[in-house]
């Protein structure tokens, strides 16, 4: 029986474990793999203490520090496949491989995985121009054209926060109208380096070694059109990886968990939640950690209450 269980090794998944470990809890971290979405960055500028780390450097200095620790056992390499109540009191959390363990209390740190477009050349160029976190990447694309994909609050938001490093911004849009926030949806508009091309569906993100383009159709005219940029942000929306505790606890109806912001516990009395997989408004690594080292304090003091 272990006090607590985390899932995920991110950001938060590791802040947890290191002081789940520093408060002597009994902790077992499970996570496929470490670093979480940030892996596939070039270059975090953003991380508090690190000018510029890349995501796989982001990645091992988490590993590295997790692992420095005494007290806490790792699973690495297994994927929670679900969270289930223990009658007796608890909960077992079991993975894919058919390996079951039990715990007083979890954290879930499971993150959440970016909406992709599915097109030719998204994949091949991958952190090669193609991004899917402005607030991360902008400051690599000043003086390019860079195209935003999605017509809602988050490619709304991408552009104002491309708007200081790019030359032009294409916002591209499925549909015949914006969708985010009407003030938001002026600054953008106003913006002479900002053009909103609607009605657009993106075929293929093309380039040699890095990107170089990307074509589109117009589903009004149902003419194929090409952009010549160096840069192509997906923001098309983000999905929680919360499949693995529905039923146990509250979400919204994107599937984002529902803690209380102080102390992240969940609407299920024993799980706690922090980083991308809940409905926090802010999805930045330094956020996420914070958000889970104040759960794993409130899930120290709760089982100290409880002794």
């Amino acid at each position: 029986m272990h006090d607590l269980i985390i899932i995920g090794g991110g950001p938060a998944g590791v802040a947890g474990g290191v002081y789940a470990a520093r408060k002597k809890l009994k902790t077992l971290l499970v996570t496929e793999s470490f670093g979480g979405q940030s892996i596939v960055s070039g270059h975090i500028q953003n991380w508090i203490g690190t000018a510029s780390i890349s995501g796989l450097d982001l990645a091992k200095n988490l590993e590295n520090h997790l692992r420095a620790q005494d007290d806490i056992d790792i699973m690495e390499g297994e994927r929670v496949k679900s969270v289930l109540k223990n009658r007796g009191g608890g909960f077992f959390v079991e993975t894919d491989s058919g390996k079951r363990y039990e715990s007083r209390t979890v954290l879930l740190a499971s993150g959440s995985r970016r909406k992709k477009l599915g097109v030719l050349g998204e994949k091949e160029f991958d952190g090669k121009g193609v991004a899917y976190c402005s607030i991360c990447d902008a400051p690599l694309f000043k003086g390019t054209d860079v195209a935003v994909i999605g017509g809602g609050n988050a490619g709304l938001e991408a552009t104002i926060d491309l708007l200081p490093y790019a030359k032009h911004i294409f916002l591209l849009h499925h549909g015949p109208r914006l969708k985010g926030d009407m003030i938001t949806q002026e600054k953008v508009l106003s913006n002479k380096n900002v053009q909103v091309l609607f009605n657009a569906e993106t075929k293929e993100i093309h380039g040699k070694t890095t990107v170089t383009g990307l074509t589109y159709t117009d589903t009004r005219s149902g003419e194929t059109k090409t952009l010549s940029v160096q840069g192509v942000f997906v923001e098309i929306g983000i999905m929680p990886n919360s499949e693995i505790v529905l039923g146990l606890l509250k979400t919204n109806a994107w599937g984002m968990v529902l803690t209380n912001p102080g102390n992240q516990r969940t609407s299920c009395p024993g799980i706690w939640a922090a980083g991308d997989v809940t409905d926090a408004p802010y999805r930045q690594n330094n956020i996420s950690a914070g958000d889970a080292i104040k759960a794993v304090l409130d899930i120290h003091d709760s089982l100290h209450l409880r002794g």
